[in-house]
Formats: structure tokens, C-alpha cells, sequence
């Protein structure tokens, strides 16, 4: 099959494009495809798409001035390339910076991949453990010694169970 725009290579790049539910499909060459490619990254950037999910009737007229204390990128310098500029930015711009990225990721906070468990109960015992632990540093705070040792022995307890079901 030869490449839909210069008709002379071997197309080796096929893509489907479905607009307003029609369906194109469009097969390239690797010249074609770097060039469409090209075409593509220039009329979607990340800029663009940030500048889309900031919502523009909520920012703030003072905003062109905020600015890194540590670099000197300016939030509107942010909007335009879509990039900060080093890690002090994220503190800088803070305010600014978590509506973008509730709305990006649904959260503000990062939760990461658990590693796949093999029971139920030993992510129980996890979360188990993980509210002892809880207890038991109020518990000190508190200065209530014998109820802090009894919950220290049930963790205790708790982790060599969680031990020998990992063993098995």
C-alpha cells in the first residue's frame, strides 16, 4: 500500500481519525508521518492545552506579576510555554497551580500504584496497622504508657501475621 499524500513510498504508518463519528483512515510513509507529525505538535501544544483548562474568568488581574523568587518565571510566562521552570515554581505558584491540577488528574495529591496484594485481609491487616500505629502515637503523646504497650504488642502481632501471609 503506498502513502495517501505522496503516493510513491510504502506507507508504514496508519492512522484512524474519527471526526464528528466519521471515521478516516489515513495511511503514510515515515516522510509523510514526520511531517504530519510535525503539523500536529504545532497546532495542539501542551501550552494550548493549559491554557484551556486555566479558567481565564478566575484568574487574577495582578497574576502578570507573580513571578519564581528562585528563577523569575512569570505565571504568564508558565501559560505561554506550558513549562515552569524549576522546582521552587510549583511553591511560587502554588495557588494557581492546584485548580489546574484538580482538574488535570482529578487530585492534588499524588496516590501512586499499590502493589498488587494477594488477599483482602492482607490489606486489611495493612490498614489495620497503619491505624494502630495512629493510636499509639497519640497514645504517647498522652503519656498513657500501659495503653500505648498493649497497642504496640497488638502491631506487633499484626505484622508477623502480615509476614507469614507474604511467606506463603
Amino acid at each position: 500500500m503506498l502513502c495517501d499524500f505522496c503516493g510513491k513510498n510504502p506507507a508504514t504508518v496508519h492512522l484512524t481519525e474519527i471526526i464528528n463519528g466519521k471515521i478516516t483512515e489515513i495511511h503514510l510513509c515515515q516522510v509523510c508521518a514526520k511531517k504530519k507529525s510535525e503539523e500536529f505538535q504545532k497546532q495542539f501544544s501542551l501550552a494550548d492545552l493549559l491554557g484551556e483548562l486555566i479558567d481565564v474568568g478566575s484568574i487574577d488581574v495582578s497574576l502578570p506579576d507573580i513571578k519564581c523568587s528562585y528563577c523569575g518565571l512569570k505565571y504568564q510566562d508558565f501559560k505561554q510555554k506550558g513549562r515552569l521552570g524549576c522546582a521552587h515554581c510549583y511553591e511560587n505558584f502554588k495557588s494557581q497551580l492546584l485548580p489546574l491540577l484538580r482538574k488535570i488528574h482529578g487530585s492534588v495529591k499524588h496516590q501512586g500504584k499499590s502493589p498488587k496484594i494477594k488477599t483482602k485481609e492482607t490489606l486489611s491487616l495493612k490498614e489495620k496497622i497503619d491505624e494502630l500505629k495512629g493510636y499509639l502515637e497519640k497514645a504517647i503523646k498522652l503519656e498513657e504508657y500501659e495503653e500505648a504497650a498493649r497497642i504496640r504488642d497488638e502491631i506487633r502481632e499484626l505484622e508477623k501475621k502480615l509476614e507469614k501471609e507474604n511467606n506463603i
